[in-house]
């Protein structure tokens, strides 16, 4: 049994189908557009004498065109010749020779012109002649004598014809000569003897010619042969000898050509026209012509060998078939050889043919005719008929050799312009008209249509339309989705839709939808898929008795909504059904089989979208011991290789593959496997190309543009695959632009400054073209900037000079020399990562003394992809340190509890984000000390804890009370840290400025440390706390640093990168200003400030007011001050100066009195400055003024106006109060704050101490 290959019309079918799909788009004759040649004459018109002259010409317009002629160039005046008449609503000549004339005297060259208000189209230039076919001429014929063995040529010179006539011979009696290797017609017409024998004689030899207009047959006089030989004809007994010319008596000779004379000759060939070389040679015995091409071989696909191998004809010539040819005459006595050189010249040939232009008002086109042909082939344009050179000029026209360019079409610019490209072989001329239309999309075909087909079939969905502008054609289904393009689908440029391979998913409505500038229009058309018809048991080959029953089973499977019918053939034939035979729906039984039963059956299941075939061998035996199935008891094996490949049906994109099955070694063939094999990218590797049935020994192969094919088949049976065929002769196709790009499109960074584009470089098939490259096109997302390019022949490209980690639109098109692919898809890739920034707000937590909660937030700058958190901990207790763990968590996590292992240790943490870059910068942090941890300093114990209230001054007045009743008010906290520090506070009787404000959250893990330090001689430096920052949003911390002209702003935020804020503050005088504040810009500094005075300040979001900080209260500076400042011209200083005085006088006046009683005082506590160990009163701790005592104490010097100057001491009065702003009390005593100067640097005020005022230290010396 076997599956027969389907019926040519099937193939035909497809073929036709296909080739309407790249049509142009024509406009609907119901709008206005110039006139279009359609039909006319042929170039070349030879008529028949005996019939009326008829030349065509028929155009179509709207409105419809006239019509006039021209006559050897010059107008032709139909009405005045009552012969000739044009018929209605056509152009066409119709000259009438029923009343008389000569049909002779019309000959000459006719052109057609068909016009319009909107332009005027051409015919071709016609050539018409009227044919011939004259007598022979009379003449007498002598017998022609000639010796046996010679060579003889009989002339025929046929008479000249129009067109020329058909050459042959007969005898007198009208019996067709009889002709073979040594006796044959030449193309000339001569009938030519290699060698002359004895038998010749018994005929006459008359050249024939038929004509083919007249349908006549002329007869030349007969030749007459008559043949001198040896012996005579009768002598049977050398008829059949072996070495019939030696036993004649007939001398053998070399081989030499009677046609064409010489070694060599030259011929001359049009493209496209077949070449016919023919080469006769005599010789005894009769020679044998071979045919070769010098530096090549013969074209197999076009070359075939006609008059006994005495001529070669190349059908369809072009310029690969020139060269040199040479044919080889040989016998036993030796060889010949003729050399032809043939040269291709071609009569012009279209490359780009000029097509209609439809332009809407203000568009640009261009109109391109190129042409090729040998010699070079000049191009001439014209319009409506004129030459272009003398048409009115037209701006927006430009004619640049083959092309003519319109820019911004008007409604005038319409016109039909000629293309006219000629040389000495010929020419060719083409009409395309320019229309300038503003028409809405139309569509041009019944609306919803149904079409049926049948599963995994290729089917087309047509849609004509119509618009200007052009319009843009898309396609949908069911409504929904995408346009339908790429893939399973494509639109070809006239509308039409075809779906490579129909699948049940496939079916449903489609809708087709025109759109352009003014409009849209659709259409829609319903599919429906319908299951194929398959024949699944077949007929098998049987044998069988005659006169016994047989039955031959086909059983089909088809879709319900079909009409089935089931025939039977016989040998190919339609198969009776006699009375001997019954045919079911499954089945054909023969009642009492006859010899004449025997053949093959071929079953036939149709419906009306599809067949089915399947054939079985029926043969007849009269031993009825034969098994019934003639295999079943042969031995199985692979099948034999396939033979003979043959291309034909040579395509653009497509070729018929032929072979011939080889033995399938009793068992079926079930499928055949073609391959392909392509000299290009992968010399030598066979790649497979399709699988067809068992039954197919010929298939359509659909062919990828530029690819140098080679194809192989392999059969294949249920044992196993045959070995390879030979290969095929090559076939190369054309190019065109890619019709895909490639895949696998990606888009990574290999470093942080750089992103790697690579793809899937595409294969020989899909390259379409020779200098395969890609346009590699790559912006960063969602910035609107301009794409960036690079050309590409490899199949990868490193961006430079990325930013780290930043998305990318990317696309990659192919483009080859025959132009670029389709508008490739975008792809989003990234740069390279880096090492990740710190996490954010790494929050330690102790809820009790056996858990420790982890909280903390993603990095701020991931710069990559997260790929998890480190986490590094270790226990420590004091300077002991236990074992580091380690602990790694999924990017998504950001809480870890850690289990105490002991509750006394402390835990620092070590926390850092990865990327797949590495581990980024690392944020560390440690528990919080056990309460009983705290060794704090203790206060002085005569003070309150304190606060701070709303403006940050306290006075020392109220400051118990303050602390009683200022509930929200928080107290300084002492916080240990493994040095601890104790935070001494004391607090003046009188506060006038607040030095800095601030609003802080509390610690949130066990090792932040808030250390508040109180200047001497300073006011109170506020710390407000708050409950940790929340998740949301907000703004914490705001710190001011004031100065008495100036103040310096800082707080913390979670806000994100690229935030901006505004600093709002008011005076004391209600004067509110604003500041705004840029991302990442503190500190801030708030200028013309006034001295001494009450701002409050709060910080907020300048894109939501409504997230702020608190308002806090500051107090300028009340005087300015710097660094050093100048004491002297202070007022303070010179009033403590006259106290000071005050003093000394006062002391001056004791001690006056107390010499003037000449006592000694005791001293009381061992003084400030030591005495010198020559002083012999300290021996009895007694104390005597005496004149002595009128030097400067100790450790002081006099200046020059009388006042007491410190010497080799870091104190000064400057240290005290910040600058000097020191307080004095009613009794002109110093109160203040003050420490060493360098213990102030390097503690910041953390210690203080008490100092003596002036009159103590008199006192003490008393």
């Amino acid at each position: 049994m076997a599956r027969p290959q389907p019926p040519p019309w099937v193939h035909a079918a497809v073929l036709l189908c296909l080739l309407g799909l790249g049509g142009a788009i024509e406009i609907p004759m119901d709008l206005s557009q110039p006139p279009t040649i359609t039909k006319q004459s042929v170039k070349d018109h030879i008529v028949d004498p005996r019939d009326n002259i008829l030349i065509e010409c028929e155009a179509k317009g709207n409105p419809a065109p006239s019509f006039h002629w021209t006559r050897n160039s010059r107008f032709f005046n139909v009405a005045k010749d009552p012969r000739v008449s044009m018929r209605r609503r056509s152009g066409t000549l119709v000259i009438d020779f029923r009343s008389g004339g000569r049909p002779e005297e019309y000959e000459g060259e006719y052109q057609c012109f068909a016009r319009n208000k909107f332009g005027t189209a051409l015919s071709n230039r016609i050539r018409l002649q009227v044919s011939k076919s004259p007598l022979w001429p009379k003449e007498n014929l002598d017998p022609v004598v000639v010796q046996e063995g010679a060579p003889l040529t009989l002339q025929c010179n046929p008479p000249p014809g129009l067109p020329s006539p058909v050459i042959f011979w007969m005898s007198s009696s009208m019996e067709p000569i009889t002709q073979d290797k040594r006796v044959s017609q030449g193309h000339n017409g001569d009938l030519y003897f290699s060698n002359v024998m004895v038998q010749d004689m018994q005929t006459d030899y008359s050249c024939n010619a038929r004509f083919h207009f007249t349908h006549t047959i002329q007869q030349k006089n007969p030749f007459t042969l008559k043949v001198l030989t040896n012996h005579p004809y009768n002598d049977s007994s050398l008829r059949n000898h072996p070495d019939m010319y030696s036993a004649r008596g007939v001398s053998e000779r070399t081989p030499s050509f009677m046609y064409p004379q010489g070694t060599a000759s030259s011929q001359m060939v049009l493209r496209g026209m077949d070449l016919l070389l023919e080469c006769i040679a005599s010789g005894v015995p009769t020679p044998d012509i071979a045919w070769y091409k010098k530096g090549g071989d013969l074209p197999s696909d076009k070359a075939k060998f006609e008059n006994f191998n005495k001529a070669l004809r190349i059908t369809s010539v072009s310029e690969e078939d020139s060269g040199e040819y040479f044919c080889l005459a040989s016998n036993k006595m030796g060889s010949i050889r003729h050399t032809i050189s043939v040269r291709v010249k071609a009569a012009p040939y279209w490359l780009d043919e000029p097509k209609n232009l439809i332009l809407a008002p203000g568009e640009d086109g261009r109109l391109v005719c190129r042409a090729n042909g040998n010699p070079k082939p000049t191009v001439q344009w014209m319009v409506n008929g004129e030459p272009l050179q003398s048409a009115p000029p037209n701006p927006n026209r430009e004619v640049a050799g083959d092309t003519i360019i319109f820019r911004d079409t008007q409604i005038s610019s319409r016109a039909v312009y000629q293309c006219n490209t000629s040389n000495e072989h010929g020419y060719l001329l083409a009409n395309a008209f320019v229309s300038v239309l503003d028409v809405p999309p139309r569509m041009m075909s019944p609306r919803n249509q149904l079409i049926r087909v049948i599963l995994y079939n290729r089917t087309r969905l047509d849609c004509p339309f119509f618009g200007s502008p052009i319009p843009t054609l898309r396609w949908f289904k069911n409504g929904q989705g995408s346009n339908l393009d790429g893939g399973n689908y494509h639109v070809y440029e006239n509308g039409s839709l075809e779906i490579k391979m129909i699948r049940k998913e496939d079916q449903g409505i489609y809708t087709c939808v025109a759109t352009n500038i003014l409009g849209k229009a659709e259409n829609q058309v319903r599919l429906e898929v319908k299951d194929p018809t398959r024949i699944f048991r077949m007929p098998e080959d049987q044998i069988v008795k005659r006169g016994t029953t047989v039955q031959l089973e086909c059983r089909v499977k088809h879709d319900p909504s079909l009409k089935l019918t089931v025939s039977w053939l016989k040998d190919d034939q339609p198969l009776y059904i006699g009375n001997r035979m019954k045919k079911e729906d499954d089945s054909l039984t023969i009642f009492g089989v006859a010899e004449r039963d025997q053949g093959s059956y071929t079953c036939v299941a149709s419906t009306e979208l599809d067949q089915d075939l399947a054939k079985a061998y029926l043969t007849v035996l009269a031993d009825q011991t034969t098994p019934t199935n003639r295999l079943a008891a042969l031995p199985k094996g692979r099948p034999d290789r396939p033979r003979d490949l043959e291309l034909t049906d040579l395509a653009e994109r497509s070729v018929r593959l032929t072979w011939i099955p080889g033995d399938d070694n009793n068992s079926p063939i079930t499928d055949y496997v073609v391959q392909f094999e392509e000299d290009q990218f992968q010399p030598g590797v066979w790649h497979d190309h399709s699988k067809f049935p068992g039954s197919v020994n010929s298939a359509v192969l659909q062919l990828s543009p530029y690819v140098n094919y080679q194809f192989r088949v392999i059969a294949v049976n249920e044992v196993g695959s045959s070995h390879p065929s030979l290969p095929s002769e090559r076939y190369r196709t054309s190019g065109a632009p890619p019709e895909s790009n490639p895949s696998d499109v990606k888009g990574e960074g290999t470093r942080k400054n750089n992103m790697e584009i690579t793809w899937t470089p595409m294969n020989a098939t899909s390259a379409f073209g020779p200098n395969l490259r890609y346009i590699v096109k790559w912006r960063r997302k969602e910035t609107r900037e301009t794409w960036n390019n690079a050309t590409v022949w490899g199949s990868r490209y490193v961006v430079g000079q990325t930013p780290v980690y930043v998305p990318y639109e990317i696309r990659v098109q192919a483009e080859n020399d025959f132009g670029k692919g389709p508008e490739p898809d975008t792809v989003i890739g990234y740069s390279g990562e880096d090492l990740p920034s710190a996490p954010r707000r790494f929050r330690v937590r102790q809820p009790n003394l056996q858990t420790i909660n982890l909280e903390w937030d993603h990095p701020e700058h991931p710069n990559g992809i997260l790929t998890g958190y480190s986490l590094r901990y270790l226990p420590f207790n004091g300077t002991k340190l236990g074992k580091q763990m380690v602990e790694n968590f999924s990017p998504n996590q950001t809480k870890f509890t850690v289990q105490r292992a002991d509750p006394v240790s402390r835990y620092r943490f070590t926390l850092s984000a990865r990327t797949q870059v590495g581990s980024g910068e690392a944020v560390t942090e440690e528990s919080p000390a056990a309460p009983n941890e705290a060794t704090p300093t203790a206060a002085p114990p005569t003070l309150p804890p304190t606060t701070v209230g709303a403006t940050g001054a306290v006075s020392s007045t109220d400051a118990t009370a303050t602390a009683a009743a200022a509930t929200e008010a928080t107290t300084v906290p002492i916080i240990p840290t493994v040095a601890p520090t104790t935070i001494a506070t004391t607090v003046a009787t009188t506060t006038t400025t607040t030095a800095a404000a601030t609003m802080e959250s509390p610690p949130t893990t066990g090792t932040k440390t808030h250390e508040s330090a109180l200047p001497p001689s300073s006011p109170l430096t506020p710390l407000l706390t708050r409950p940790s920052a929340p998740d949301q949003q907000s703004i914490w911390n705001v710190t001011v640093h004031p100065n008495s002209k100036w103040a310096n702003i800082t707080w913390k935020h979670n806000f994100g990168p690229g935030t901006d804020f505004v600093v709002e503050y008011i005076d004391s005088n209600h004067t509110k200003k604003t500041v705004p504040v840029k991302a990442q810009a503190q500190p801030i500094q708030l200028t013309d400030l006034y001295p001494g005075m009450t701002y409050t300040l709060r910080v907020y979001s300048q894109d939501n007011e409504g997230i702020s900080s608190t308002i806090i209260t500051f107090m300028t500076n009340t005087a300015y001050t710097n660094s050093q400042p100048d004491v002297v011209t202070q007022g303070w200083f010179i009033g403590l100066m006259c106290a000071v005085a005050l003093l000394v006088l006062t002391l001056l006046i004791v001690c006056f009195i107390k010499r003037s009683r000449g006592g000694k005082y005791p001293v009381r506590e061992k003084k400030d400055v030591p005495l010198g160990p020559e002083d012999p009163k300290e021996e009895d701790g007694s104390f005597d003024y005496s004149d002595e005592d009128n030097k400067p104490l100790q450790g002081s010097q006099t200046s020059l106006d009388g006042t007491i100057k410190q010497q080799e001491s870091d104190d000064s009065l400057v240290d005290y109060g910040e600058g000097g702003e020191g307080q004095f009390n009613e009794d002109g005593s110093f109160i203040g704050q003050y420490t060493v100067k360098k213990d102030k640097e390097e503690t910041e005020g953390n210690e203080s101490s008490e100092a003596t005022s002036p009159v103590n230290a008199i006192y003490s010396l008393a």
